[in-house]
């Protein structure tokens, strides 16, 4: 059964970055994706598995930037998810409040920061990457990551779409497979393995619709496992966010 909840406030996020020019490229990133999807996922949710292998089978495509968001609203039912974030769970209730719904379960699947689909329902994942395509701006800017030493560095080229003219640029650090064995809950006794885990986020800066550059140190994202990175370009911000812009994945080790 796909678990749902109702919910009331938004946590909110913090971790503005210094700006500053791009000095070296060394490690290009992939370059043009034409979809970045959101998973929210619990690993007590009993509807979730099918949904997480979907994900690891979507991060094979270079084409789609596919990331598991693990939300901690259930871990009340006998099982803490040991990979949940609380800003995860916030991020899934701020899009519920940009759709003006309260539509809020596990796996929900949010396609380019617009449409909301079952994450475990390939087929409707796929027409949403290609519905939400369409419209004008979404993943239309191009961005670029790299990285040099220790410093991850990103570059976003000025928009040439009217229709996108602001956003926030992010960063994520990933772990690209997470396998866990489940002691309690629905998932009792089974080992399920995460893909494109997010086990970090931080606000790189403000995107006005011209080019722009940034250098994060990369200790800034580093913790154990994470062996990727993600920058992405969102259309409004933290507490309401809008369609993606452009986005950009590189192997970090």
């Amino acid at each position: 059964m796909i678990a749902m909840m109702a919910y009331s406030g938004i946590s909110r996020w913090s971790g503005a970055l210094s700006v500053c020019a791009i000095i070296a490229v060394i490690r290009p990133a992939h370059a043009d994706p034409r979809a970045v999807v959101e998973l929210f996922t619990s690993q007590g949710c009993s509807s979730c598995p099918p949904a997480d292998q979907i994900v690891g089978e979507l991060a094979k495509d270079p084409n789609v930037i596919a990331l598991s968001m693990p939300i901690d609203y259930w871990d009340y039912l006998g099982w803490k998810d040991t990979l949940a974030d609380s800003r995860f769970s916030a991020r899934q209730k701020a899009y519920s409040h940009v759709r003006g719904d309260r539509n809020l379960y596990t796996p929900q699947m949010i396609v380019n920061g617009s449409a909301q689909v079952i994450g475990s329902d390939r087929a409707a994942i796929e027409g949403a990457i290609k519905n939400t395509s369409k419209a004008e701006g979404v993943m239309s800017v191009p961005v670029t990551m790299t990285l040099s030493g220790k410093l991850i560095n990103v570059s976003v080229e000025a928009s040439k779409v009217s229709a996108t003219g602001r956003g926030e640029v992010w960063l994520c650090s990933v772990s690209r497979a997470v396998p866990i064995s489940i002691g309690r809950g629905e998932n009792r006794g089974q080992q399920i393995t995460y893909y494109n885990v997010v086990r970090n986020i931080v606000k790189v800066g403000d995107w006005n619709g011209g080019a722009g550059s940034w250098t994060v140190p990369l200790e800034n994202i580093s913790r154990d496992g994470v062996d990727a990175a993600v920058v992405y370009v969102q259309d409004g911000n933290r507490e309401k966010p809008g369609p993606m812009l452009g986005a950009a994945y590189t192997a970090l080790r």
